[in-house]
């Protein structure tokens, strides 16, 4: 299964963190077999030092293409092999990207780019699931494109978790796209999620 992971900021690589295992980990009922996902980073933005705070992201790796150090880090930590892309999505490139995902997953902070990657999942028929944060970081969902729909931003670019701001429901959030990715990997559920710092509530 091929697992492309488009934006790995904040919620994005905190998602990749704890899917590693899809990729990484043995079958503990047939020793030496390995699952068969191929996890695919694609970003174009850079590490930053406030986004170690809220981010998968080491001190090493500020400075660096997010994807590529994100891939650097699977590698180093947990002997973890990635692709990445350390470009912007883009209607002109996401074919060439996306075209052979079995799975997409949109971490996208903006708008445009959940529109551009939900119109080509429609075309092509490819399974995505959207995480998003709300801005005031109230709440977060996970919610597979066909029961999605993108709010509009206060402003273009609008930021919703600069440096520690919101980091334990972004923790929550996060690990709550991996479970979800993790089942459908496993046998094609597709799980809603609607997290606060009060609840996660799941939903089929």
């Amino acid at each position: 299964m091929r697992i492309v992971f488009c934006g790995v900021g904040a919620l994005g690589s905190t998602a990749v963190w704890f899917c590693r295992n899809l990729s990484a980990s043995s079958d503990s009922a047939q020793p030496g077999r390995r699952t068969q996902a191929q996890l695919v980073f694609v970003d174009f933005d850079r590490v930053e030092s406030k986004n170690v705070m809220a981010q998968a992201f080491v001190k090493a790796s500020i400075g660096k293409n997010k994807a590529e150090a994100l891939k650097a880090q699977m590698l180093t930590f947990f002997g973890v092999k990635a692709e990445a892309f350390g470009v912007r999505l883009e209607a002109t490139n996401v074919e060439t990207i996306c075209a052979s995902a079995d799975l997409l997953v949109d971490a996208f902070d903006n708008v445009k780019s959940r529109a551009m990657l939900s119109e080509f999942s429609r075309a092509k028929d490819k399974p995505l699931v959207h995480a998003a944060l709300s801005g005031d970081g109230t709440f977060g969902i996970v919610r597979w494109d066909e029961r999605f729909a993108p709010d509009a931003e206060d402003a273009e670019g609008q930021a919703t978790c600069e440096g520690g701001e919101h980091l334990p429901l972004i923790g929550v959030l996060g690990s709550s796209l991996a479970r979800v990715i993790q089942d459908f990997a496993k046998d094609g559920t597709r799980r809603d999620v609607m997290v606060s710092l009060r609840s996660v509530t799941t939903t089929c």
